[in-house]
């Protein structure tokens, strides 16, 4: 063995070190998938012309717009942020939505399912939910303002058909995705390619955790709606979860109103997601009841993902987040 090649580069025992000769440190976890998210970002924004961020106010979308910010600093962030508005929307939620791009000074384009009801081009589900009925006026958004990329927070962990799916996921001229028709992603190579028509969504945290997404909003100090933390509620048991009380989401006669202590681990309609009992009331304590938790957010809350093992896939083939 040529030992010589080996310690060519190495300085003598007992010389100084320098900035130089000192090893590099490596890199935590949380830096590693920041730096990943980051170039994911930079890689889109370089190869597309009209990109767009979903942004609802959810943690995963407050996060994305953070790494978002990060990745073009100190300039603004230079694609606008996109919400299919359900109506069934938490209003913390939108007010937090509506405060965070006026202090970005972002632009905010907003896909309104209400308005395709009252236009008679969607129809309200039998169960009352609205989150099935977003695909239409997402596709419509993408189609109407000509973006040609969508940054999404999907992550893997969620759900089986978001494991399966590509960080960079081409939906065709209908908005829609084939699973069984990926290209493949070696290392961080990144295939934009698209023809007129065809639009990729790009999922920088596909490869976070529910514990990295809440372990990264500790360490960044991130401002999220106070419904992700511990709140007194007027909710009732419905299919194993707690509802809350609301315009759109109404106890039956055989359900009992009971004020408890609950936090949301995903917003979304209020009419299908559910809160957790929790005393979790700052990002620290959420990290240890999210560390500790044996169910994913989406399997414990969302009551739109159990109307069958192949819910989600089925919405996302038809243009679903």
């Amino acid at each position: 063995m040529n030992t010589a090649y080996l310690t060519e580069d190495r300085p003598p025992v007992g010389a100084p070190t320098t900035a130089a000769s000192a090893p590099r440190a490596a890199l935590s976890s949380l830096d590693a998938l920041e730096s990943e998210a980051i170039h994911i970002i930079r890689e889109v924004v370089a190869e597309f012309e009209r990109p767009a961020l979903l942004f609802s106010g959810g943690k995963d979308s407050v996060l994305m717009l953070h790494l978002a910010t990060k990745a073009f600093w100190p300039a603004k962030v230079p694609f606008p942020v996109l919400h299919v508005d359900t109506g069934h929307n938490f209003p913390e939620v939108l007010e937090f939505r509506d405060r965070t791009v006026e202090r970005l000074g972002l632009c905010l384009v907003v896909g309104s399912v209400q308005e395709f009801i009252d236009r008679g081009e969607l129809s309200e589900r039998a169960d009352g939910t609205r989150n099935p009925l977003q695909t239409v006026p997402l596709l419509d958004a993408i189609s109407r303002h000509r973006f040609d990329a969508v940054f999404g927070g999907g992550r893997r962990d969620e759900d089986k058909a978001r494991a399966k799916e590509r960080i960079l996921s081409l939906r065709d001229e209908f908005g829609q995705w084939d699973p069984r028709n990926q290209r493949p992603e070696l290392w961080n190579l990144y295939n934009g390619r698209h023809t007129v028509g065809q639009h990729v969504r790009a999922f920088p945290i596909s490869n976070w955790t529910e514990l990295d997404v809440w372990r990264y909003i500790e360490r960044e100090g991130i401002e999220l709606p106070g419904l992700y933390y511990a709140h007194e509620r007027e909710v009732f048991r419905r299919d194993g979860m707690w509802r809350a009380v609301g315009e759109v989401s109404q106890p039956r006669d055989s359900e009992e109103v009971l004020t408890r202590t609950v936090r949301y681990r995903t917003v979304g309609d209020m009419s299908c997601t559910g809160a957790v009992e929790s005393a979790a009331a700052t990002a620290h304590d959420v990290v240890i009841e999210v560390a500790a938790s044996t169910l994913t957010e989406r399997g414990a809350t969302r009551a739109d993902d159990r109307i069958s093992e192949a819910a989600m896939e089925d919405r996302k083939k038809d243009g679903y987040f």
